[in-house]
């Protein structure tokens, strides 16, 4: 959305959905002509998260920002945001970084086509810490589950009962203390789908590659390989499990595909099995055939599909 009449569907939205608790900061008049911005935004009891994207510069308007009792964890992805603290310092937080901050602030801005994700809570739900601003990265394996659990929440939450959005609502407490600290309790059962999710994740990026595992996933993620084993048996699925089926989707879809330019034993290869046997195996044992017949028969559907394409033909006149 862009424009004028674009901040004021968006201003309207957010109230409706986010309520006064989390109400929206006054921006000023050149960002509010220019308001160009996308938000993905959901509130949990006192507890709120939003994913926000801006495509032009935006900057609040007035003296103060924010309340008092909460504490806002900033995680910029994308471009750079400037917090300033109502003593005249500001902080420029860069992509890659948090920034832990309490209490009011003078202003905040983004520079153009930035993406920050902001987790705000209240103040009593993180310890004592000093008032300043603090800053740290934002690829920790902390902040990695606490935006998983996020995301996972936001797809979740409009089907959860009570006890469930109580259930999430701690979960984010918990992980937001987690990644302010630098590490988190993994014996706490509320974690695990969380980190469930954050191995899923990081497995679903590394599957080409010969060293993913459940331990290497678990260093990642700074905890025991028992631990993340512990969280996928609530799953119902061994993580290693996982990597084999996900595998095996990829593999399957590059079989499938038309004009494909690797062999079988190719494909096989590239998605780390250790030999065509062992691929055709598992291939079959998922799919019920094996990756020849899966290719030819996907073959036999391109090629039908382009024997009843209308045929273009000139014509003596």
């Amino acid at each position: 959305m862009s424009g004028a009449n674009a901040f004021s569907d968006f201003a309207r939205a957010w109230q409706a959905r986010l309520g006064d608790t989390f109400a929206p900061a006054p921006l000023d008049r050149t960002t509010v002509a220019g308001f160009s911005a996308r938000s993905r935004a959901f509130r949990v009891r006192d507890v709120m998260f939003n994913r926000f994207e801006n495509a032009a510069a935006l900057r609040t308007a007035g003296r103060r920002v924010g309340v008092d009792d909460h504490v806002r964890l900033w995680i910029v992805r994308r471009g750079t945001w400037r917090f300033g603290e109502p003593g005249g310092i500001e902080h420029t937080v860069p992509a890659g970084r948090l920034l832990v901050q309490s209490g009011k602030l003078s202003h905040f801005s983004a520079a153009p086509r930035s993406t920050a994700q902001v987790l705000v809570l209240p103040a009593a739900e993180i310890p004592r810490r000093r008032s300043a601003p603090a800053s740290g990265p934002a690829d920790t394996a902390e902040v990695r589950v606490l935006t998983a659990h996020a995301t996972t929440v936001s797809r979740m939450l409009d089907g959860l009962r009570p006890a469930g959005v109580d259930a999430a609502r701690d979960t984010l407490a918990e992980l937001a203390r987690a990644a302010v600290a630098g590490g988190f309790d993994d014996e706490e059962p509320l974690l695990s789908p969380a980190l469930a999710q954050a191995a899923r994740d990081l497995a679903d990026q590394r599957l080409t590659d010969p060293s993913l595992s459940p331990a290497a996933l678990a260093r990642k993620l700074n905890v025991s390989a028992r631990t993340l084993q512990r969280a996928f048996a609530h799953e119902g699925q061994s993580l290693s499990a996982y990597i084999r089926e996900r595998r095996l989707d990829e593999a399957r879809r590059a079989l499938i595909t038309p004009h494909r330019h690797m062999t079988i034993t190719e494909i096989a290869a590239h998605w780390q099995f250790a030999d065509s046997g062992h691929f055709a195996r598992a291939f079959r044992k998922r799919y019920g055939q094996t990756p020849t017949d899966c290719a030819a028969t996907a073959a036999r559907k391109t090629s039908s599909h382009v024997d009843r394409q209308p045929v273009a033909r000139d014509f003596d006149r």
